[in-house]
């Protein structure tokens, strides 16, 4: 299981939640499940990215859990969701599906929002029939649906073989990060984050992915460097909204501008300047906004509307 790792204070420590569960996936996998608000608020799920946790949606949790009712989970392998024998896009869509069956009621609607392979686990679950049923809208924050390594600007070279294979080989480390030094944040910030994030920012941010197990981050970099999710996208037919930050090294905005040409029913892109991949952390406020829009605007439509 995972180190936790995060921290204790100030705007992106993680709130206390209101319940926490246990949710069982198909394979038998076990995930961590917090519930924050008041139970018949509207619903918002969050998805996180790799090498992740629930801790990196704190400050959209504690904002949102004032006024709606908030379901965040631990994909596997991460936070305090044990590691799993199966990796794969099947299995991270098993688990959106498990959570949602176990958190809401029959019918009941939510936003889900994915960040990065948060948003590539809404792709994958996008033609299911428990997705189907429990999501009114959708936001996709610095995500990508294929290319990833080819697309990626974490290598400062000219695209072709020689990037793709030295960002496949970075990517795909076995090698522990260990501790948060300051190197650590130096590289962290710059492979995942804007140059003008602040100290607190990328403290919050490099001690949630140092919690990451190596063997997990591993095994999840194989996943993303076959990924091809492009007809989940053209399944996605709920509202969508697009979020990239315009310096994001590891899903650029190409990926972000694909995403709108090809959903059926994009409701909008938001590109962020100067921000990088991190955005929920980088620009919570922001976030948190076209949440809320979202939930506003479709959480009150019941099923068969």
């Amino acid at each position: 299981m995972s180190r936790l790792l995060h921290v204790s204070s100030g705007p992106y420590a993680p709130p206390v939640p209101a319940r926490e569960v246990t949710v069982t996936s198909a394979d038998g996998s076990r995930l961590y499940v917090e519930v924050h608000g008041r139970e018949g608020a509207p619903v918002v799920v969050l998805a996180h990215g790799w090498t992740c946790s629930t801790a990196f949606w704190a400050a959209q949790t504690r904002d949102l859990a004032v006024d709606h009712r908030v379901v965040v989970y631990d994909q596997r392998g991460h936070g305090r969701s044990p590691a799993a024998v199966t990796h794969s896009t099947d299995a991270l869509a098993d688990d959106l599906e498990a959570v949602l069956e176990e958190t809401l009621a029959p019918g009941e609607k939510a936003v889900i929002v994915g960040h990065s392979m948060g948003g590539m686990t809404v792709l994958a679950a996008a033609g299911r029939a428990r997705f189907r049923e429990h999501a009114v809208a959708v936001l996709l924050c610095s995500t990508g649906s294929s290319r990833l390594v080819e697309e990626s600007l974490v290598v400062p070279l000219r695209a072709g073989r020689v990037r793709t294979w030295l960002t496949r080989k970075i990517l795909g480390t076995r090698a522990p990060l260990g501790p948060v030094t300051p190197a650590a944040r130096r590289i962290l910030k710059y492979g995942t984050m804007g140059p003008g994030s602040a100290p607190h920012m990328v403290e919050a941010c490099a001690r949630i992915v140092h919690a990451c197990p190596s063997a997990v981050r591993h095994a999840w970099s194989r996943v993303l460097d076959s990924l091809e999710l492009d007809n989940g996208v053209r399944e996605l037919a709920v509202p969508t909204a697009v979020l990239v930050g315009t310096a994001d090294r590891m899903t650029p905005p190409v990926h972000a501008r694909a995403l709108v040409a090809a959903l059926p029913n994009c409701v909008g892109i938001t590109e962020l300047p100067g921000l990088g991949h991190m955005t929920p952390v980088e620009a919570p406020e922001l976030v948190s906004a076209r949440i809320r829009e979202l939930a506003a605007t479709y959480a009150h439509i019941k099923e068969g509307a």
